[in-house]
C-alpha cells in the first residue's frame, strides 16, 4: 500500500504546472515514439521523460527504475521471437538447438530494437504524468474537455473503490498469512478462493452503503469537482515547443537510419 504513483504526484513540484502542457508533451512524446522509424526517436523520449521524472518530478531513481523495469522485461521477452522468427537480410549470428537452426537477421534485429524502444519511450511518457500529475487533476482536464459526466464519475468511482478493496484485500491475506493459510500449495489456493469471494461479497456491500450515502446526500447525478487555474509560464512553453521540435528534427534525420 506504500509509493503509490498518486503519492508521488501530490508531492511532486510539477503538480503546479499547467495540466495542458504536460499532456502536450506527453502526447508529442507518445506520438512520435509510435511514428518512429528508427529506435532513435523513442530513445531520445525516453532520456527526456526519465529525466523530468527524476530530477524535475524529483521522483527516486530506484523506484522509478523498478516502475520501467516491468514493462521493459515485457518487451524484451516479445522482441526476442521477433529477433529470430521475423525479418530478413542477412544472418548476423545463429544457434542450433533441438534440431532447429534459429537465426539473427539484419531485419529482424532492427526491429527487435525497435520494438524495445519505442515501449520504453511510451511507458516512460505515461509514467511521466501519471508521477507528475494527481488523478483528480486529469479528472478535471477531462471535465473541461467536455467528456460527458457519466463517464467521469464512474472513472471517479472506480478510481477510488479500488484502493479501498485493495485495503480490505491486504487486510484478508494478513489475517490468512498470520493462520498458516499460506503454507503449501493447496492451501494457498483455498485461502485465494475465499479471499476472492469475500471481496466480492464486501465489494457489493460498499457499493450498496456507496449508493445510500450518495443519495442520502441529494445526488442528483452529478459530482462537484474543483479545478485550480494553472496559468502556462514562458518558460514551460519554451521548453516544450524546443522538446517537441527536437523529437520532429531527429524523427525527420534519423528515419532511415538502421542498427546494421
Amino acid at each position: 500500500m506504500n509509493n503509490l504513483l498518486d503519492d508521488y504526484a501530490l508531492a511532486s513540484p510539477l503538480r503546479h504546472s499547467n495540466n495542458w502542457v504536460k499532456l502536450t508533451v506527453v502526447a508529442a512524446g507518445v506520438l512520435g515514439g509510435v511514428s518512429a522509424a528508427s529506435p532513435v526517436t523513442p530513445l531520445f523520449i525516453a532520456v527526456c521523460m526519465g529525466f523530468a521524472a527524476v530530477v524535475l518530478a524529483k521522483v527516486p531513481v530506484k523506484f522509478y527504475l523498478k516502475l520501467i523495469a516491468l514493462p521493459l522485461g515485457f518487451a524484451a521477452t516479445g522482441s526476442i521471437v521477433i529477433l529470430f522468427f521475423f525479418g530478413s537480410g542477412h544472418e548476423i549470428a545463429s544457434i542450433d538447438t533441438f534440431g532447429y537452426h534459429l537465426a539473427i537477421r539484419s531485419q529482424g534485429l532492427n526491429m527487435a530494437v525497435l520494438v524495445i524502444a519505442r515501449t520504453l519511450s511510451g511507458m516512460c511518457c505515461m509514467f511521466f504524468l501519471a508521477l507528475s500529475t494527481p488523478m483528480v487533476e486529469l479528472f478535471s482536464v477531462l471535465k473541461t474537455s467536455r467528456v460527458p459526466d457519466v463517464f467521469i464519475e464512474l472513472s471517479m468511482l472506480i478510481y477510488r473503490y479500488i484502493f479501498v478493496l485493495l485495503e480490505v484485500a491486504v487486510s484478508i491475506k494478513f489475517a490468512q498469512t498470520v493462520r498458516l493459510g499460506y503454507k503449501d500449495f493447496l492451501t494457498s489456493l483455498h485461502s485465494t478462493g475465499m479471499l476472492a469471494g469475500t471481496l466480492f461479497i464486501r465489494s457489493w456491500e460498499q457499493g450498496e452503503r456507496l449508493y445510500i450515502t450518495m443519495d442520502s446526500r441529494c445526488y442528483d447525478g452529478k459530482l462537484a469537482m474543483f479545478s485550480s487555474k494553472k496559468p502556462v509560464k514562458a518558460f514551460e512553453l519554451v521548453l516544450t515547443s524546443l522538446y517537441v521540435i527536437s523529437i520532429i528534427a531527429i524523427s525527420f534525420s534519423t528515419k532511415n537510419m538502421s542498427i546494421v
